[in-house]
This record gives structure tokens, C-alpha cells and sequence, in this order.
């Protein structure tokens, strides 16, 4: 956040990219980092569609409302399918 000529300017968050994947990672990370389990919180966050399971630090609430729980689902079966199965 910067201040030009009395007009307060927001920077957004910056990701090494906007995917889901990207955004998970930094919602994981931000969870952890204040000391919640992660798995827990992103699970109740998936099956009740409620935000405050995630923590607000380094806008990981609003990171992760900008993705559908369908894409986040679809990015975890992604995720496990190639780890397993190399595909």
C-alpha cells in the first residue's frame, strides 16, 4: 500500500501465479503459519462453502473466494491423480 498525492494506492497480492494450485499453496501456507491445520481447514472450508475456515492473514480468505469449490475439488483430484499415476 502506497500513499500518492493523499490518494491511497492497494498493491494486490502477488502469486507466483493466479491458479488454483497457486492459490492453494498460499492458503496452505497461510493456515499453517498461524497455526491451524490446514487438511481440517481447507475440508470444512470445501464442504460447507463457509470462509471463515480460512484465515484472513495474507488475504488467504480472499484468495481462496475467488475460486468455485468445484475448481478447488477439481484441482486436488488433478493434483493426486498425477502423484499417483503419473498422469
Amino acid at each position: 500500500m502506497t500513499e500518492i498525492n493523499g490518494t491511497t494506492k492497494m498493491e494486490p497480492v502477488v502469486l507466483g501465479n493466479d491458479t488454483a494450485g497457486g492459490i492453494l499453496h498460499h492458503v496452505y501456507l497461510a493456515l499453517q503459519d498461524k497455526g491451524y491445520d490446514p487438511i481440517a481447514q481447507l475440508t470444512g472450508f470445501i464442504l460447507t462453502g463457509d470462509p471463515t475456515y480460512i484465515t484472513s492473514h495474507n488475504s488467504a480468505r480472499s484468495l481462496i473466494c475467488r475460486l468455485e469449490r468445484d475448481e478447488i475439488l477439481e484441482e486436488l483430484v488433478r493434483f493426486y491423480v498425477s502423484a499417483q499415476f503419473g498422469g
